[in-house]
Parts: C-alpha cells; sequence; structure tokens
C-alpha cells in the first residue's frame, strides 16, 4: 500500500474511532444513572485545590468579630434552580437579626450553569445590602465597619469586603463536572476560620469553624493526612483547647435519622475516625445535612443535628427550615428553629 493512502486510511479510522468513542462517551451520558450520583471530580482533587488556595491565600484569611453575644443561620440543601426564594429569604432575615453569619450545608443549586448564574446574582445582590448595612463609605473607594470596638478594621475597597456566607460542598454540587461552577464562587471545599469574640469583661474569646469536604461520602486519603498533620487542630502544645466552641460543618450525615444507627455512606473505619475527631477536638455541634430529614442527638459529648432541606420544591409550603445558632458569652450555645414563608411551586 503506497505510503500516502496508509496515512490517509490511517487517518480516517482515527477519526472514525473518535466519532464513535465521543457518542459512546455522550450516550453513557445520557444512560448512566451513575452520572446522576457521582462526582465529576474525585474528592482528592477537590481537597488539594482547596489546599492549595488557601496556602496562596493566607494574606486573606477570614477572621470573623463578635462583640458579646452572637448568632448565626445554617441552612441546607436548597437546590437552587430559577427559584431562589429561600436563600434570599435566608440573607434577608439574617439582614434583619444581625446575624454574624450564614452557613450552608450544601446541595446549594442543581448542576446547570443558568442555576449557578443564579445563585451568583443572589449572593452578590445580598452582600451589596449587607455593605449598605454594616459599613460607610470613608472616602470613593474605602469603607469601614459601622461599629468597630475591636481596632482590628482598616479600610477596605468593597471587592476586599467579605460577605459571610460559608457553605460546603454538596453531592448535588459535583455532579456532571459542577465542581468547576461551585469552586468558581466558593473556591474552596475544605477550610476554616475563626470568630473572635470581644466580651463585655474586656477578654477575649475564639471560636472555631470546620468545613469538611464529604461530597463524595468519604473524607479520602488527602482531607484525612492534612487532618492528621493538624491543619484543623485547636489546642495548645500542652493539650488545652484554644477554643472556646468548635462547629463542624459537613454535607453528608452522620446518623441515620431516626434510627440509632449509622448512616451507611461512609465507611464505617471513616465513621469511627470522624467520631473520635469530632470528640478529640472538643466539638460542641456537627450539622449535617444531605437526607432532607430532621435528626437530633449527641454523641460522646458531641451534639450532631441533621436538617430538613430549605428547597422549595421539596417543602413548598411555609416551614422552619433553618437554624440560628446563639452563642452566649456566658458561656452556652443554644438553637432555636427559624421560620420561612416563601411558598415554593405546588406539587401536582
Amino acid at each position: 500500500m503506497p505510503g500516502k493512502m496508509k496515512n490517509t486510511l490511517l487517518l480516517s479510522l482515527l477519526l472514525l474511532c473518535g466519532v464513535l468513542f465521543s457518542s459512546c462517551e455522550k450516550l453513557a451520558e445520557k444512560i448512566n444513572p451513575a452520572g446522576i450520583l457521582m462526582a465529576g471530580t474525585a474528592v482528592e482533587d477537590r481537597v488539594d485545590m482547596s489546599y492549595k488556595y488557601f496556602l496562596n491565600h493566607l494574606d486573606n484569611k477570614v477572621w470573623l468579630i463578635a462583640y458579646g453575644d452572637y448568632s448565626f443561620l445554617v441552612g441546607a440543601d436548597s437546590h437552587v434552580t430559577t427559584d431562589p426564594g429561600r436563600m434570599d429569604e435566608m440573607f434577608a432575615i439574617g439582614l434583619r437579626d444581625k446575624d454574624l453569619f450564614y452557613a450552608h450545608l450544601g446541595d446549594i443549586a442543581d448542576t446547570k450553569s443558568e442555576y449557578y448564574i443564579t445563585l451568583d446574582s443572589l449572593i452578590q445582590e445580598a452582600k451589596y445590602r449587607y455593605v449598605q448595612e454594616n459599613y460607610i463609605m470613608q472616602d470613593e473607594y474605602h469603607f469601614i465597619p459601622r461599629e468597630d470596638k475591636s481596632g482590628y478594621f482598616l479600610p477596605c475597597t468593597y471587592d476586599e469586603i467579605q460577605f459571610p456566607f460559608f457553605p460546603v460542598v454538596g453531592n448535588h454540587d459535583i455532579t456532571r463536572n459542577g465542581w468547576a461552577l461551585w469552586s468558581n464562587i466558593f473556591h474552596s471545599s475544605f477550610y476554616e476560620i475563626d470568630v473572635i469574640d470581644f466580651l463585655d469583661d474586656g477578654t477575649m474569646a475564639f471560636d472555631h469553624l470546620i468545613f469538611l469536604d464529604s461530597a463524595s461520602g468519604t473524607l479520602g486519603t488527602t482531607q484525612i493526612k492534612l487532618i492528621e498533620e493538624g491543619v484543623l487542630n485547636g489546642k495548645y502544645s500542652n493539650g488545652e483547647s484554644i477554643y472556646r466552641y468548635t462547629f463542624v460543618f459537613s454535607h453528608t450525615n452522620i446518623f441515620k435519622p431516626q434510627f440509632n444507627e449509622f448512616a451507611s455512606t461512609f465507611t464505617r473505619e471513616e465513621t469511627f475516625y470522624l467520631l473520635d475527631k469530632f470528640e478529640e477536638w472538643n466539638v460542641t455541634c456537627v450539622f449535617c445535612g444531605h437526607v432532607h430529614t430532621w435528626d437530633e442527638r449527641n454523641f460522646n459529648g458531641v451534639h450532631y443535628l441533621t436538617l430538613d432541606t430549605m428547597c422549595e420544591a421539596n417543602n413548598p409550603d411555609p416551614g422552619d427550615y433553618i437554624l440560628r445558632i446563639h452563642i452566649d458569652q456566658d458561656r452556652y450555645a443554644y438553637w432555636t428553629p427559624v421560620h420561612m414563608s416563601s411558598v415554593g411551586p405546588k406539587k401536582k
């Protein structure tokens, strides 16, 4: 066979194989139910990217400042599509009641680019209202907080102001390569934040917020390795805890709601590892979502709350779908349900 004809035939075969592979790949995406349940990125990749982002932004570490008693809101499984009413209401409630921050337990939006555009626009509007309420303009470009008893704050630009909304990633956030959409807005799936509380007696207390990537139903080796290296450790060298309260936020639940047994998503070894680690960290409360069902229990001195979904499609009627956590400077914490009045689409 002449060389030119041989090369032409080889190129044609390669092109045909490429077309067939592409068609099979597209067909598999349509008919394979695993595409709905499994992540487009592995937990190892997400945690590695998150940790690199953290290392590259050490100068921008978030510190939340409180003065005495404070509170924060927790919601779960909003599954934002074209109607972000409950998310908008959560932001409005927090702004009205002056909650320090908002935490979200994953499955924030269904994985379509238009839904994330809606979500991003919603967050940007909420940030604008937050800045209007909590900051004053010092000059044409810089803002200062309306209240600053700490002396820590310097004038900052609008872009430098952190809107205090902190989510974890959920399994629905990473299907069909949704991680690209999620991480473009929130950047990290595995991170921590400290709260500095200036108490009325002139002293300070420190609280710890830990956000875990459990969206794949496993922490993965990278996340466990970083934990074992002390990335989230909150203790002095003598073993004494640095923090007054520690709160953990996870998408995947530890316990099965209403049943006295463990959730099957985590492997049993990881389940026991987490239970031991939460006890070691002196965790006050672990917040979970994922199963769209309320559950509350104590285990080894740690409180576990699994939240119901705040999604309008799942819970269309008004109800108590988010929680407010109250932090009292006299050293106790408690939670209360928060009523949401948004009405979702009627089920047919």
